[in-house]
């Protein structure tokens, strides 16, 4: 199976992995990735030899957010067309969210954004030391809308206010107390601990990992299509204002924003 922005590749024990695979745009979240990642979500949910899932990253960075590109082509789109494109990546993240096996993310570098929307969906996020997270959008004049609904079943509100309004890079140290990491280790020992999670998760039996996992996401905070609509329809009314018009453009001028001293 080929893929354009992501490598996908099953092992004999079942353990399937995905790998984000654009290392020179630090794996930013493109069209066409979301696409890809929405199809290979969908094939994995149904393969039932597959066991558990690995989600990683080549190049420097986990994910680095949006794509440069889309961001360009968000800023001069219409409220019809943004709220398309957002809604693309939140049936992306929804699929993950609902796959019926483990999903275990290997995490280096730097995760911004939707970066750090992937790493909520999965179960155990196994992350390097020297990793750093952010969710920066409100730097743009943004909201973290699409990602927000797994945001917050991963750390709950409190945890998650201060990190949405200040758009502040933190640490993987942060990020474990904050509920995003499960398990910080050296870069050496990074895989070894990948394959110690997928390991524990090979006993289980595939149906009742798969049937626990609904259990547990039945028991937390409920994501409807309707709060998913309200979180995209958030964004789209953010996209409008005059902060982000000037976030939008200070960035690609290279420039600070007025808000900015």
């Amino acid at each position: 199976m080929t893929f354009a922005t992501i490598r996908f590749a099953v092992d004999q024990r079942g353990v399937a992995r995905v790998t984000l695979a654009r290392p020179n745009k630090h794996n930013a979240l493109s069209a066409a990735m979301i696409a890809e990642m929405t199809d290979v979500a969908g094939r994995l949910a149904t393969d039932a030899s597959v066991r558990a899932v690995i989600l990683d990253a080549e190049g420097k960075s986990f994910c680095a957010g949006a794509d440069l590109e889309w961001m360009r082509e968000q800023f001069s789109a219409d409220r019809a067309t943004r709220i398309s494109e957002a809604t693309r990546l939140a049936m992306m993240l929804k699929a993950l969210n609902g796959l019926p096996k483990p999903l275990i993310a290997r995490v280096h570098g730097n995760a911004f954004g939707g970066g750090v929307g992937l790493i909520s969906v999965c179960d155990t996020v196994i992350c390097a030391s020297g990793a750093q997270f952010g969710l920066t959008e409100t730097r743009l004049g943004l909201i973290p809308a699409t990602i927000s609904p797994y945001v917050i079943a991963r750390t709950g509100e409190a945890k998650a206010r201060p990190l949405f309004m200040s758009a502040r890079v933190f640490g993987a140290e942060e990020a474990k107390v904050a509920g995003f990491v499960t398990t910080i280790v050296d870069d050496s020992m990074l895989d070894g601990a990948v394959e110690a999670a997928v390991t524990a998760y090979l006993v289980a039996a595939p149906g009742a990992a798969g049937r626990a996992k609904r259990l547990a996401r039945s028991l937390g905070l409920p994501i409807t299509d309707a709060v998913i609509s309200d979180t995209i329809e958030q964004l789209a009314d953010v996209w409008e204002t005059d902060e982000a018009r000037e976030g939008v453009s200070s960035f690609f001028e290279r420039r600070n924003p007025s808000w900015r001293r």
